[in-house]
């Protein structure tokens, strides 16, 4: 089976080489990794391509020519990784807030499952102690209550961005039908993916927070994102198990 995980990058040259090497010390068979770089100020895409010539056969490198928003990111992605021939893709970010150490669990749930999904708010899920009682309330609230109440679904971790997907599920979602382009691309895959029937595990994991560099998150992002979950909603309306 290959396994290929989607890393969009932005300002990561700090994390970049050691989330690769956490990914390689995995062991695990077919094991390949894109990175999808927006044109990072940074010189994370220069440290990319660096990193492809050191491992040339597992480590692919997309340029994008500016920022375009983590959707598009994921999309282009998995758009590559179908046409590489991959059975399972692996979403998850650079910054170590999704540890490299769940991936085989991810891989073994996914013999009955069509998604698995990280999740910080099923039993057994943390958050880093650093976080505030408003930053984790907040959080709480948008991903177990706002958005399940408007949405319906089921998945407690709306906003999750560790996940794995068979490459069926890609492919049957249709990927040209998503349109978010932020972070509220999450919730448009969750719901998108649960109207169509597919079979998804939540798993918990400890959600550390980024160990260099900033966050991208601002609070303009967040009410951005909570006021397009209506957009979601009605974009997808009809939307049902047999146009998979």
């Amino acid at each position: 089976m290959k396994t290929m995980v989607v890393v969009p990058t932005y300002n990561e040259a700090e994390n970049l080489p050691n989330i690769v090497g956490e990914l390689l010390s995995l062991g695990i068979d077919g094991l390949q990794i894109l990175i999808v770089d927006d044109n990072s100020p940074d010189g994370t895409g220069k440290l990319a391509d660096e990193l492809a010539e050191r491992y040339p056969h597992c480590l692919h490198v997309i340029h994008r020519d500016k920022q375009m928003g983590l959707g598009t990111a994921y999309i282009t992605g998995f758009r590559y990784a179908l046409a590489q021939g991959a059975d399972y893709i692996i979403q998850m970010d650079a910054d170590f807030s999704h540890s490299p150490s769940y991936i085989p669990q991810f891989l073994e749930k996914m013999a009955d499952y069509d998604v698995v999904v990280g999740s910080r708010y099923v039993e057994g899920g943390r958050l880093d102690e650093r976080w505030g009682f408003g930053r984790y309330l907040l959080s709480w609230w948008a991903n177990s209550i706002y958005t399940c109440l408007i949405l319906g679904i089921k998945v407690r971790d709306a906003t999750a961005g560790f996940k794995c997907w068979r490459r069926e599920v890609l492919a049957g979602i249709d990927l040209s039908r998503i349109q978010s382009s932020g972070y509220v691309f999450q919730v448009e895959m969750a719901y998108v993916c649960e109207k169509l029937g597919y079979r998804v595990l939540e798993i918990p994991i400890y959600f550390e927070d980024r160990r260099i560099g900033r966050s991208k998150m601002s609070m303009s992002v967040k009410l951005e994102a909570a006021l397009r979950v209506f957009e979601v909603r009605w974009r997808h309306r009809k939307l049902a198990r047999q146009r998979r």
